[in-house]
Order: C-alpha cells, then sequence, then structure tokens
C-alpha cells in the first residue's frame, strides 16, 4: 500500500473512531493481529482488535465528547507518525488524575505500522504532564 493509503486510514482512525465512535470501522483499518500499546488497564499490548476497542471505549467514557484531531502526518515505508489533538471534558480517571469536570486540550504523537493498508501496531505519546497540569491545577 502506498503512504498515502496508510496515511488517509490513520485519519480515519482519529476522525472516525475516537471521534465520532465508530467502532465498526475497525474491523475495516485494523489487522486481526494488531496490537494497541496504549490500552488502558493492561498497561501493555492490547491484542488484536479487540485491544484498540478497549482503548477507544475507555477513552470516550473518561473523556465526554472527545474529538481528536489530526493536525500532520508523515510517512515513509510501512510507518506513519501522526500528530494529534485531543480535547473534551475528563469525567473518568485520566493518566491517574481522578475526575475533575475541566475541559482541556492535549498534543500528541503516534507511530502507527501498516501492513496490506491496515494498522498493525499502534504507540501513542501524549503530552501527559500538559494534560494533567490542565485536570489537577489552579483553575484556568
Amino acid at each position: 500500500m502506498s503512504t498515502e493509503t496508510n496515511k488517509a486510514v490513520a485519519r480515519r482512525f482519529y476522525e472516525e473512531v475516537v471521534s465520532q465512535g465508530k467502532l465498526e470501522v475497525l474491523d475495516e483499518i485494523i489487522a486481526e493481529d494488531g496490537q494497541d500499546s496504549a490500552t488502558p488497564t493492561g498497561g501493555g499490548l492490547g491484542a488484536g482488535r479487540a485491544g484498540f476497542v478497549e482503548h477507544v471505549t475507555w477513552l470516550r467514557s473518561a473523556v465526554e465528547g472527545v474529538t481528536a484531531t489530526v493536525t500532520d502526518t508523515v510517512a515513509e515505508g510501512d510507518r506513519v507518525v501522526v500528530y494529534w489533538t485531543i480535547e473534551g471534558v475528563q469525567r473518568g480517571e485520566v493518566f491517574g488524575a481522578p475526575p475533575s469536570g475541566r475541559r482541556f486540550t492535549g498534543e500528541s504523537i503516534s507511530t502507527i505500522r501498516f501492513r496490506d493498508g491496515r494498522i498493525v501496531e499502534y504507540a501513542v505519546l501524549p503530552d501527559r504532564l500538559g494534560i494533567l497540569r490542565q485536570l489537577t491545577g489552579p483553575p484556568a
């Protein structure tokens, strides 16, 4: 698959799955053996599509009105790096912080590896400190 195809699939993950909650799209874009290193409960690799479902379900329940906006993508070979922002209202535990009801915005960088146009590995590096400051610090 081309890097442009992979970038388009990566965008679908954020726009359709994370922001719109269309979990059925995961059947189209995640390989059966896909691994999500960002599963919230295991701290390790989420096995198959179920790991992605767990990750997105947790995120959408912990962050009300969650919106993920892709700001840039860089691709080479079978990898895509996605720069994106997340925003919403914290309703569940996020990075160990108890629910605050506060609105926050954070930046993240994800690396995604593809095989035959489907995601096989997903890892994300969020700005945890920036998000935690908004959730637990003095009101803005």
